[in-house]
């Protein structure tokens, strides 16, 4: 993937979890990077961490944002063309989880969700369509195995990823022409905050992640830097080939419940 090299990449939620084992990886392929995440102790922590993979600090740029909010978003997308001038890579990884069924849902937790896991990927392709056209740079919408399966309480969420994926799917006829490939990563259960921010507890994440030595084929919980490398690949000129695929990285856990409808959650 020396393809990357020098290119210029903005991922968001690059904080935590997938976002910044993806930031900390590109790094290392010497990939220039706009990271934008809530927490900004943690984006900064993550910017030395790239730094000693390799990055000038120059070459990163930090822009603290909340991506619920709309003039977060253009605020995301107007400084990384002002600070680098060009785009190749934008990665969609920011996401939220607010756990939520048929009976308790709420409109306040629909719209949270879609907001940043829909709206804010739709918006920065949207604004940043015209500079990757101009590279023929790539998107990866970073989605989840739960955009093409149910999950028990997670109505929100996992509604939120299938239109993502249908962003990811639509969007790829509209920038094909212009030589813009667009893909998603579907992960299965991955080792990341993302599940303890959403309220649950750390006696339930452990029974959690104890749970997918039944429901992931591969019989364990996934890691960021499993993902951070197809994220990488679809990014890169290696999959030069490859636009509008849904890729799961899920350690069969689709394929499983599917075939072997005892072993759902």
């Amino acid at each position: 993937m020396s393809s990357l090299k020098g290119k210029v990449a903005l991922v968001t939620g690059a904080s935590s979890g997938i976002g910044a084992e993806t930031a900390r990886y590109f790094a290392s392929l010497g990939c220039y990077l706009s990271l934008s995440g809530r927490n900004e102790a943690n984006l900064k922590t993550v910017a030395e961490e790239c730094q000693q993979n390799g990055l000038p600090k120059d070459k990163i740029l930090l822009i603290p944002a909340d991506l619920g909010e709309e003039e977060d978003v253009k605020k995301v997308a107007d400084k990384t063309i002002e600070y680098f001038g060009s785009l190749d890579v934008l990665v969609n990884n920011a996401g939220v989880v607010h756990p939520a069924s048929i009976e308790t849902f709420t409109l306040e937790k629909f719209d949270k969700t879609f907001d940043v896991n829909v709206r804010a990927p739709l918006q920065l392709t949207h604004l940043l369509r015209p500079h990757l056209i101009k590279t023929k740079g790539a998107i990866v919408n970073v989605s989840s195995v739960y955009g093409i399966m149910a999950f028990p309480g997670m109505i929100p969420y996992c509604m939120s990823k299938t239109a993502l994926d249908s962003l990811t799917q639509n969007s790829t006829h509209d920038l094909a022409p212009h030589g813009v490939r667009v893909n998603s990563v579907n992960p299965g259960v991955i080792k990341t905050p993302v599940f303890k921010r959403s309220g649950m507890s750390d006696e339930r994440y452990e029974q959690f992640l104890k749970l997918c030595e039944r429901t992931h084929a591969m019989g364990r919980p996934g890691t960021v830097d499993e993902v951070a490398k197809v994220i990488a690949f679809l990014a890169s000129d290696d999959s030069s080939y490859v636009t509008g695929e849904l890729i799961t990285i899920d350690g069969g856990k689709y394929l499983l419940t599917v075939m072997t409808p005892e072993n759902k959650e």
